[in-house]
């Protein structure tokens, strides 16, 4: 497959498809396409298998859309200023935030986890939900990923430590674990909230340095207040 990811920290990624060959979008996913490319929408993989989509950050219903001749191409945005980053999911399995997903080749299997080590208080006072996505199948997928991004190749035992929102996606053979912050000060005083995330190796690893709770924290001073 090929492909171009281009617009700086405001990215998009065009697929170049060949006739026959297909990408599936979340509802409202398409920003422009060549003319001889057919939509169709669906749930993809049942009702059920939408509806837990939904709970990781994505819509219930999915559109493909495939090439009727060749040389044709369409064209995602990201939906946050940030970086777009392509994974070849066959023969592996990766875990993103909640809302990474932007689109993939109709192979992939974009599913709701929970992952092992996780504390249900982490997520939910963490900022950043209690679900994330589980990537596998066969083919390419584009994530969207905020703020800038940094790629990391963790070694066997390896360890890093994370704001845990900051964790945008990881290779499925790395242990996540999140832990509460020690000190009473380091918590009230030390900027970090509650809990930090613990990534440890071997696998690849993505970073993001802006998460979309704490961009909203920053701005919501700033907006105007609704008069009566």
């Amino acid at each position: 497959m090929k492909y171009e990811i281009f617009g700086g920290n405001l990215p998009a990624v065009t697929i170049y498809l060949n006739e026959g060959e297909a990408i599936y979008t979340q509802s409202g996913g398409l920003t422009w396409m060549s003319s001889e490319m057919a939509m169709e929408t669906s749930t993809k993989g049942g009702l059920l298998k939408g509806l837990a989509r939904m709970v990781s950050g994505e819509s219930l219903f999915m559109a493909t859309y495939t090439a009727q001749a060749p040389d044709q191409f369409i064209t995602c945005a990201s939906t946050f200023p940030g970086n777009i980053v392509s994974l070849d999911v066959t023969g592996k399995s990766y875990i993103a935030q909640k809302n990474a997903f932007l689109c993939a080749e109709p192979e992939v299997e974009v599913s709701t986890t929970l992952p092992e080590g996780l504390k249900l208080s982490a997520r939910l006072f963490g900022g950043e939900g209690i679900f994330m996505q589980q990537l596998k199948g066969q083919g390419r997928v584009f994530l969207e990923i905020d703020g800038s991004v940094k790629e990391m190749d963790l070694a066997d035992g390896e360890k890093i430590i994370v704001n845990t929102g900051n964790v945008a996606c990881y290779e499925s053979t790395v242990k996540f674990s999140v832990e509460t912050v020690k000190g009473l000060k380091n918590i009230v005083f030390g900027g970090e909230g509650l809990f930090l995330t613990t990534l440890e190796g071997p696998g690849k690893i993505w970073l993001q340095t802006m998460t979309m709770p704490s961009f909203a924290r920053r701005i919501i001073p700033f907006l105007p207040e609704k008069k009566d």
